[in-house]
């Protein structure tokens, strides 16, 4: 796992640099975006291995982009999870039928979080 490169798409920085800090300490390879328009735009010279989605994004939220990718025969098979400080069950429901493979409601637990990527590449 050690090496493998995850996009983070989230509008809010912090959040941003909270992930870049957990993931890249796991030995991840972190890659960013702010807006949906931008981290599909990257997905080709990325190629993640994984996107750590947030849900609540201007322009095209998190579920329509989710949507998009799962579509996208060149990117359907990187898992998503989708991130949000929202726990409401419905959103989660939302962000499975958009086809992410995980929820984890923010704040995050750092363990639950490196478990779930470990299990969703390995």
């Amino acid at each position: 796992m050690a090496g493998e490169r995850i996009l983070v798409v989230d509008d809010n920085l912090m959040n941003v640099r909270l992930a870049r800090a957990v993931l890249e300490t796991a030995g991840y390879e972190v890659q960013s975006a702010g807006d949906s328009t931008s981290a599909f735009a990257q997905l080709e010279r990325l190629r993640p291995r994984l996107i750590i989605l947030d849900l609540k994004l201007p322009g095209m939220d998190g579920f329509e982009l989710a949507h998009k990718i799962k579509h996208d025969a060149r990117y359907s098979d990187i898992p998503i999870i989708a991130m949000t400080a929202s726990g409401l069950v419905r959103d989660e429901e939302r962000a499975r039928l958009a086809g992410c493979d995980d929820f984890i409601a923010k704040p995050f637990d750092i363990d639950t979080l490196i478990a779930t990527i470990a299990r969703l590449v390995g």
